[in-house]
This record gives C-alpha cells, sequence and structure tokens, in this order.
C-alpha cells in the first residue's frame, strides 16, 4: 500500500526522536565500570621449581595470554575447579610416589579438562596418549579394553614418561614440553636452535603454548580468588562410594555382570571407562580390578 511522503516523513521522524531518546537514557558513559577485571599478573611464577623469565617480554605475554584465557573462560574454568576436587586425590599421591612434581596435574588438565576425551588424531583419555605409545608404556589397549581410560594406570605411565624425558633432558620444562611434541622432537630441536631452555626454542603453535598453558592453570588454581573464581565447597565433585571386585575369568555379558552387582551397565560403564563392548573376552586370565558401587 502507498503511503503520502509527509506522512512517511512523520513517522520517520517520530521514531527517530524515541530512539534517540532510549538510547541516550541508557548509554555508558567511559568513566562507568565495565564489569570486566583483569587482576595483575604475579611478578613470578616457576614450573616444578623452575622459573619462568616474566622479564622477557614476549614470554610475558605468552603468559598474560593464557591467564586471560581461562580467567575469562568461565564455565569452564568452574568445571575444572570442580572436577579436580573429585580427582586430584587420585592423581598427586601417583606423581608423588614417581617422584614427579606436582605441578604435572595441571598438565593432565590442559590434556584433557579431566575428562576421558578423545582428541582428532586419536589420543584417549586423561593424559592423552597415543595407542602405541600406550602400549609401550605398559597400557592395554584392545577391543575390549583400553588403559588410557583407566586414571590410576595411565597416571602411572605418564610419570614413566616423564621420569623417562626428565632422565633425558636433566630439565622438568623441558619434559612437559617432550609430553607434548615428543622426546626426539625436542631433543633435536635443541640441537637444531644450539639453545638449551625451552624458552628460547622457536616451536609450533600447541607447544610454543603448552608449559604458559600449565603455569597459567595452576596460577589461577593457586589464587582463584585473585582471578575472580569463587566456588562454594558443596558445589566440588565427590567421587562414589566403590569397592573393587577381582575379575580373572572371561564377562560374556557386562550387563548381567553390572545387575549382578545392583548396578545398571551404565554405572560400570561410568565407574570403569576402560571397558569396551558389552563383553571382556580376558583370554590370557589377567586379573583386572573392576570398579562396582556399595549400597
Amino acid at each position: 500500500m502507498n503511503m503520502s511522503l509527509g506522512l512517511r516523513l512523520f513517522f520517520a521522524l517520530s521514531f527517530g526522536l524515541l530512539f534517540n531518546c532510549c538510547t541516550q537514557s541508557k548509554e555508558v558513559t567511559p568513566s562507568q565500570p565495565s564489569g570486566l577485571f583483569h587482576a595483575e599478573l604475579p611478578s613470578s611464577v616457576s614450573f616444578s621449581g623452575e622459573n619462568v623469565p616474566l622479564q622477557i617480554n614476549h614470554i610475558k605475554e605468552r603468559f598474560d595470554r593464557e591467564v586471560l584465557v581461562n580467567t575469562f573462560w568461565h564455565s569452564n574454568s568452574i568445571l575444572l575447579f570442580k572436577r579436580a576436587e573429585k580427582y586430584f586425590p587420585i592423581i598427586e599421591p601417583i606423581l608423588r610416589k614417581n617422584g614427579i612434581p606436582d605441578d604435572f596435574k595441571y598438565l593432565a588438565v590442559i590434556e584433557s579438562g579431566l575428562i576421558n576425551v578423545t582428541s582428532p588424531v586419536g589420543a584417549e583419555g586423561f593424559w592423552q596418549f597415543m595407542a602405541p605409545t600406550a602400549r609401550e608404556y605398559g597400557l592395554e589397549v584392545n577391543a575390549n579394553v583400553d588403559e588410557r581410560l583407566h586414571i590410576i594406570k595411565s597416571t602411572q605411565s605418564a610419570s614413566d614418561y616423564l621420569n623417562d624425558a626428565y632422565r633425558i633432558f636433566g630439565n622438568w620444562t623441558l619434559a612437559a614440553a617432550a609430553y607434548n611434541a615428543g622426546i626426539q622432537r625436542i631433543k633435536s630441536s635443541l640441537e637444531k636452535q644450539k639453545v638449551t631452555s625451552y624458552y628460547d626454542l622457536f616451536l609450533n603453535e600447541e607447544t610454543s603454548r603448552y608449559i604458559y598453558r600449565i603455569v597459567a592453570i595452576k596460577t589461577i588454581f593457586e589464587t582463584p580468588r585473585r582471578y575472580g573464581f569463587s566456588v562454594e565447597k558443596t558445589q566440588y565433585y565427590k567421587q562414589p562410594l566403590t569397592r573393587l571386585v577381582h575379575v580373572n575369568t572371561p564377562i560374556l555379558d557386562l550387563v548381567e555382570f553390572a545387575k549382578a552387582h545392583a548396578m545398571t551397565y551404565g554405572d560400570l560403564r561410568v565407574l570403569n571407562p576402560w571397558l569396551k563392548g558389552y563383553s571382556l573376552a580376558n583370554r590370557t586370565r589377567k586379573v583386572y580390578e573392576v570398579a562396582v558401587l556399595v549400597k
């Protein structure tokens, strides 16, 4: 339908005045706070007793980037706090028993977010082992069982790998970088670039961010309120009450096995993510410890 030019101008002017009035009433002046708060970086940080040289500008910038990413990715960071309460009590004593610095628990955090994830290239579990490396370090990976998803066994294997790397480099920072890039790649990069420190290496994007991501998470975890996080203890995740059943024979039907222990198949898989499928062949009569709920 057609509208006269005068009428159109009237409506246009009226709408413009109304819009201008509304926007002016909601305008935020530069002097008003935005609601975002970025805490000042600590003057010094370390990883496993080894100082991060924040006096070098580009290193400070890299660290700042990772602190900002994790400070303002609120949902993910809060989930990490909650999961850490559930899983750190399992991880910490295994690291300690193997002489691995406690800071390496944060390596598991950045590798997987403390969940059993699968990477695009096929790495699995909290410690993101590829299948060949997992088998090399004593983990069973086959159609029935994937111990990369067994938090206790995979933490032990990760500790073995890290100790091997430390024996080669004599430095925990380089050992952590080797966990990401591989021992041979870090060794080769050091030789080609004729340096001895991780912080002097030019590496691919992932490995060049790796240590800074670990240290950023460590910094936020150690001083959460400084970075705006406050999670009530009642909101932390907890381990369910379980007991271990020793099995050295095949389990033909895991659904029936679960029912026999007053659980669902879903309960069984959540408690034992390393089990795969609906049966356990166990032709070698290996002894497995299967967690079941205590009712």
